[in-house]
């Protein structure tokens, strides 16, 4: 491979959503071009125009740009460019690289049962390979790439190491159709050729698919692209990751409430190492992705172990990109947008409600005392904190949070105080200030919530319990 700068491609088919497997291409992609200084491209593969929808192509990009996937450039259309893909196939013809064949469905279909009743390969070998121009019928034809008969072709894989095909198992695949119409397997070369991609990072479903491409390559004399073929991913039971595992599309772990940056990270760790490292950052991703760190088995998808690094990541981020993330979960589950006042007190709050949250819908649930208004609607748990006893205390709490300083310090010991002159433990007077001020019983600490409603706002909350 010559020192060209690093080219990668996202090349998905817009037939659906952008599925798991499908961001973790892309991501790996991203990864490789970000971390060598090149560059990440898009090209959508709509030449199938019955299944591709522009809604797809839609999906496919809403999906990345919240996992925060930037590409370079403008996205490219496979279908426009099927004049430049019928080019080379006629470059390919006339260089004697390729050549036209006549024979018909019914004629490739009585070949291949005569082959299997005489129990011989039922690989079509064309009549016309070699056929002088002077014998062409005056019939649609298909142009076929010249598959070398003997030999082997071998691919020099970054990941699944080196893999050879004898040739004599490979077909002189169709490049194009009678109608005039590339196929993928030409299309897909002479794109990547084109778009000057240098590493092609992708499934290792396409493994087989790389050496038919290689007779593309070498029929137009261009350069191989380096091959990196990554295991699938699995469900936790072993099996091909299906719609029976659950939410597949990567716009429902939006709406499921993962942040953007767990769920590459998480992606990062599916098929791929560093060590022992398990969580890490954007830009210890990119410096440490290598092909080197690729194992050749699926990797198992693992909801724990997912949720599990997207709480260490609303835990460690910048408390306003998480508040832009908690809009866009909002939005994903077409919730009402945060008022002006709501994200202030968001932001005011996030330091308090981002530890040992998991999910976003962890954290609004810990916010609710901040997102509701008065008079607070209590839940039955909390509702059985407040007994007359309890509002009593809480009578008696309420001078000493009217002359606290309101520092955390002050009211920790304004609270302190009067348990200890109620002969109570701390818990016990917890727990009725909790359900005064939230009306939940899963809320952050009672100071935390005290500190961020502030004096007024408190005290008018602790006033309705007692006067009820």
């Amino acid at each position: 491979m010559s020192d060209r700068p690093v080219v990668t491609r996202f090349a998905p088919s817009p037939t659906g959503y952008l599925h798991i497997g499908g961001a973790r291409t892309a991501l790996f992609n991203w990864l490789y071009a970000r971390g060598n200084g090149g560059k990440f491209l898009l090209r959508v593969e709509d030449t199938d125009r019955e299944r591709s929808t522009p809604e797809a192509t839609a999906a496919i990009l809403r999906g990345m740009e919240w996992l925060g996937l930037d590409y370079d450039g403008e996205a490219i259309s496979q279908f426009e460019r099927a004049d430049r893909h019928a080019e080379v196939a006629h470059a390919m013809l006339d260089s004697g690289h390729a050549y036209k064949c006549f024979a018909t469905q019914d004629e490739i279909q009585a070949f291949r049962e005569t082959a299997k009743a005489e129990g011989k390969s039922t690989l079509f070998r064309s009549p016309w390979r070699d056929a002088s121009s002077d014998t062409h019928a005056d019939a649609p034809y298909v142009i076929r790439v010249k598959a070398p008969r003997d030999g082997e072709t071998v691919v020099e894989d970054q990941v699944q190491g080196r893999v050879a095909w004898k040739n004599e198992t490979l077909d002189d695949m169709i490049c194009l159709r009678s109608d005039g119409t590339p196929t993928y397997m030409l299309a897909v070369v002479v794109d990547d050729h084109d778009m000057g991609v240098t590493h092609v990072i992708r499934g290792d479903d396409h493994l087989s698919n790389a050496a038919r491409q290689s007779l593309v390559y070498n029929a137009m004399d261009w350069e191989i692209p380096v091959w990196a073929h990554i295991p699938l991913i699995h469900g936790a039971d072993g099996k091909k990751l299906s719609k029976r595992h659950g939410a597949l599309g990567v716009e429902e772990y939006q709406a499921m409430g993962y942040p953007a940056s767990g769920m590459r990270n998480y992606l990062a760790r599916l098929g791929w190492s560093h060590g022992d490292d398990e969580f890490f950052t954007d830009s210890q991703a990119k410096e440490w992705f290598g092909f080197g760190g690729i194992g050749k088995s699926p990797a198992r998808f693992d909801f724990k172990k997912l949720e599990n690094l997207s709480g260490q990541h609303i835990a460690q981020s910048d408390d306003a990109a998480l508040l832009h993330e908690i809009e866009g979960f909002l939005s994903a589950n077409n919730e009402d947008p945060l008022s002006e006042t709501q994200r202030h007190d968001l932001l005011k709050a996030m330091y308090c409600l981002k530890e040992k949250s998991k999910m976003f819908g962890n954290l609004l649930e810990k916010s609710r005392f901040i997102l509701t208004s008065r008079p607070i609607e209590r839940d039955e748990k909390s509702e059985k904190s407040l007994d007359d006893v309890s509002r009593s205390i809480l009578s008696s709490l309420t001078p000493h949070l009217q002359n606290a300083t309101w520092s955390r310090e002050d009211l920790e010991a304004a609270v302190s105080e009067v348990a200890e002159t109620q002969g109570l433990k701390l818990g016990k007077l917890v727990a009725p200030i909790r359900a005064a001020l939230a009306g939940r019983t899963t809320t952050p600490s009672v100071f935390d919530m005290m500190l961020v409603l502030g004096r007024d706002e408190t005290l008018a909350r602790i006033n309705d319990v007692t006067r009820e």
